[in-house]
């Protein structure tokens, strides 16, 4: 083995140039791999980043307007939901991991001391922060079970109304506001990305506080849902739509009196674009690859006929063809895993440096976001290194060690 290597380290030696050139190839298409992975998971996070903080798996159900003739009453006729609709899904459908409904009134006016302003109020239970348990909260808490229960005057605000009666970066827990002239207790701010931010515009209250205190009866303007783990959302979202016909008396065939959005739809369309796109930055990659691994098997063939004499010499003296072979694939695997790795590390530590040149310029770009190069993918190319040289070598090896010692030993 130790003689194996310094024969390859001496040909490799008495060849500098030409090894250097050819191992560039190898090194450019495993850099240039990295270089669009790495891009393409920078676009794929930015595309993802702009689903803010909803759970992939949420569905929401709103109502319009009928659209169809059903059982004889005509078009035009508006749905509206009742906590009766709420307590019929979750006890006829399977497969619920969470439902809630959110009340709304509009804007109200919301004062703190000499500061007043106008943001959307709405009333929630428990289970609404459940469901969109990856909006932040930066400081306190939301509403829990007991708030609900015992009909508390708490009060979750966003941070937009926290900026304006407050001030940015207070804490206002403990502190009381008044909407629509109701003391409430500012139990917690959250912050909500969706709408560009807006949502942050909002004051929730317990939904039975919600009720009792704006009157607001038990309509429910918007249902929230998602499904437990190994559940199909797109067949607990019909189950949940065909309910709601049945209920409220709406043709299976109106799709304007019960509207859905399911978040796990455009999810969906975009990891499928993006698997096309990476197995398209593979694929171009490879192609680079492939040409430098052409360029090592050529190198091969040349080093196998500058080396037919020395070949037959080493068979006459009792080398086996399999010492020939394993020679020669050993020489092809060295140049290429030294130059992919060279090429993996150097386009590794570019897409780090330039994720870490975003975050400290605090460049914001609204669908590229966080390269980065995940470690299957760099196992991938390491691996496929390891193979790709081994072929690049084994048909030259095998060549060399198909000469008959009489005619190597006669080659010029």
């Amino acid at each position: 083995m130790i003689d194996g290597l310094q024969e390859i380290f001496y040909t490799l030696r008495r060849n500098k140039l030409r090894t250097a050139l050819t191992a560039f190839g190898v090194f450019w298409g495993i850099f240039m791999l990295i270089l669009l992975l790495g891009a393409g998971r920078g676009m794929q996070n930015g595309v993802m980043d702009s689903f803010a903080d909803n759970a992939l798996d949420t569905i929401i159900i709103w109502s319009g307007t009928t659209s169809v003739a059903y059982r004889g009453q005509g078009l035009g006729r508006r749905i509206g939901y009742t906590d009766d609709d709420i307590t019929a899904l979750r006890q006829q459908v399977d497969g619920l991991r969470f439902i809630t409904g959110a009340n709304s009134m509009g804007q109200g006016t919301v004062t703190y001391g000499n500061k007043t302003g106008f943001f959307d109020l709405y009333g929630i239970d428990d289970t609404y922060f459940k469901i969109r348990d990856q909006v932040p909260f930066p400081s306190g808490r939301t509403v829990n079970y007991l708030d609900n229960f015992e009909t508390r005057k708490v009060a979750v605000i966003g941070t937009s109304v926290r900026d304006r009666l407050f001030g940015a970066n207070a804490q206002p827990e403990g502190k009381m506001i008044q909407v629509n002239n109701i003391n409430l207790t500012v139990i917690g701010v959250f912050h909500d990305r969706n709408n560009n931010g807006r949502d942050s515009e909002r004051v929730f209250v317990p939904y039975s506080t919600f009720t009792k205190t704006f009157g607001r009866g038990n309509q429910v303007h918007v249902i929230w849902a998602r499904p437990k783990p190994d559940v199909d959302g797109f067949a607990l979202e019909e189950e949940i739509v065909t309910l709601l016909k049945k209920r409220h008396n709406v043709s299976p065939q109106d799709h304007r009196a019960i509207q859905t959005f399911n978040f796990a739809e455009p999810a969906k369309m975009v990891k499928g674009l993006f698997v096309a796109i990476n197995g398209f930055i593979w694929f171009v990659g490879l192609g680079t690859l492939t040409a430098g691994i052409v360029g090592i098997s050529n190198i091969m063939i040349i080093t196998v006929k500058e080396r037919t004499r020395e070949i037959g010499i080493r068979k006459a003296l009792g080398a086996t063809p399999f010492s020939i072979v394993s020679t020669l694939l050993l020489e092809s695997i060295l140049v290429t895993s030294i130059a992919g790795y060279a090429g993996l590390v150097l386009g590794v530590a570019l897409i780090e440096l330039m994720a870490y040149g975003l975050q400290v310029s605090g460049a914001q770009m609204e669908f590229f976001k966080r390269p980065e190069v995940n470690f299957s993918a760099a196992v991938t190319a390491l691996v496929l290194l390891v193979v790709v040289g081994g072929l690049a070598g084994l048909m030259p090896a095998i060549r060399a060690a198909r000469i008959p010692p009489i005619e190597a030993m006669r080659a010029e």
